[in-house]
């Protein structure tokens, strides 16, 4: 079950690079190939904590996730444990200086926040978060301009982008709910006639 749990995975995130318009980060990549980190960002403990981010830091993070990928007919990214994924990632996988660069990325969202409206992103109203967001995700994506914002400024939240999307869609809920998995398994258009033998009638 593991074996097909794992290629199960591997198929979503082959998705979810063409979504996010290339490779993924090799700590991301690792962390949601490991069994161990999945077990434990899915079917957490009762007494769960996390170890990278404070408890205002987990909840900036569940928020913004919320905002990427927002509950619809199903759930969003929140209800999937994103955030938690986050913080196993960074508490497991992440080498320290990219660790730090991620915490730092958040304390930027909030002093962003408070610069323009006077209070931390997750005290902001929906719609000023999301304004927040659009003016990054514009930065960090943007259309080909010569005055393109450079990599280093956009790593956050390419990075946290990354981290959501990839956490959302390899968890149960966006395996089975969003990419809708068919029940034949994966489609397959180019296996030579050789392979398969006779053919049913």
């Amino acid at each position: 079950m593991e074996h097909d749990d794992l290629i199960t995975r591997r198929q979503a995130l082959s998705r979810v690079a063409i979504l996010l318009g290339g490779a993924i980060s090799a700590p991301t990549l690792a962390g949601a190939l490991d069994a161990a980190t999945r077990r434990s960002w899915i079917a957490p403990p009762q007494d769960w904590a996390p170890r990278t981010l404070d408890a205002g830091q987990l909840e900036l993070v569940a928020v913004m996730a919320e905002h990427i990928v927002p509950q619809t007919d199903t759930p969003g990214a929140r209800a999937a444990g994103v955030h938690r994924f986050v913080d196993t990632l960074l508490s497991d996988h992440y080498p320290s200086p990219e660790r730090d660069r991620f915490v730092a990325g958040l304390a930027d969202v909030d002093a962003r926040a408070r610069s323009r409206h006077g209070k931390t992103f997750v005290e902001c109203t929906a719609d000023q978060q999301v304004a927040l967001l659009t003016e990054l995700d514009e930065a960090a994506y943007p259309a080909v301009r010569i005055d393109s914002p450079r990599a280093s400024e956009t790593w956050f939240f390419r990075r946290m982008k990354e981290l959501t999307v990839v956490g959302y869609y390899t968890s149960q809920v966006g395996a089975t709910q969003e990419l809708h998995p068919s029940p034949f398994g994966a489609y397959r258009g180019d296996i030579p006639y050789s392979s398969v033998g006779r053919a049913w009638s």
